[in-house]
């Protein structure tokens, strides 16, 4: 974003340049020159700092947290485990100690065998909205989309990511609608996370779920539904 911006500000000073140059060389056009370069300067700081001041809104909520949720992928989550609530043979629940401001849950999953490595499965899932207006889960999960498509996702080595995901309309009485973002570039063991927006009608209205998952192409995906 920023670097649009910069481009733009380029451009617009040089076209400047280039008519004042046009118009003859006199003993004005130097000042000229200097003026606009000033107050397209000052426009350049007035944008930028919109934009910053935004980004730094915008990452004190939804990206924000997740990027938490990301930093500790690595760590199978471990950092973000609260409370033990139920454990099976293959699966164990906690409590997450992060979850989406005004969520009412939210919970980090460990599945399959326990140090085996190569069958294990971890996820951190949110319910971030329950309610009985399609309208208001579907106007939720267009604002949680726009809050994560493209943002930048930074880990604990100081690598940027760009979370991205191709949006898809939520329909009523339809299949659950489903956003998967992935990040770019994938590398690593990243190439196996998975963030997944799901809107989906239950019982008694809709539920608005977001989940990072450890997904593995030979075993499976841990899923939402």
């Amino acid at each position: 974003m920023y670097k649009n911006i910069v481009q733009v500000i380029h451009n617009t000073l040089l076209n400047h340049v280039i008519f004042l140059l046009q118009g003859g060389m006199n003993c004005c056009i130097l000042p000229k020159i200097l003026s606009m370069r000033n107050a397209t300067i000052t426009i350049a700081t007035m944008l930028l700092s919109g934009a910053l001041s935004a980004q730094g809104v915008f990452s004190n909520k939804t990206q924000s947290v997740l990027e938490k949720v990301i930093q500790d992928y690595p760590n199978h989550f471990h950092n973000i485990r609260g409370e033990l609530i139920s454990q099976a043979q293959k699966m164990a629940e906690y409590k997450s100690t992060l979850q989406l401001p005004g969520s009412p849950s939210s919970m980090v999953v460990l599945t399959g065998n326990t140090g085996a490595a190569a069958s294990e499965g971890y996820s951190w899932t949110c319910t971030v909205l329950e309610t009985e207006s399609f309208d208001k889960a579907r106007e939720r999960f267009h604002n949680i989309y726009g809050e994560l498509s493209n943002s930048i996702i930074t880990l604990g080595t100081q690598k940027t990511f760009i979370l991205n995901g191709q949006y898809e309309d939520p329909v009523p009485d339809k299949k659950p609608a489903r956003v998967v973002f992935s990040l770019l570039p994938g590398v690593g063991d990243l190439k196996r996370l998975r963030v997944e927006l799901l809107l989906r009608q239950e019982d008694k209205g809709y539920k608005i779920l977001l989940s990072v998952n450890d997904h593995d192409p030979m075993l499976g995906a841990i899923t939402l539904d």
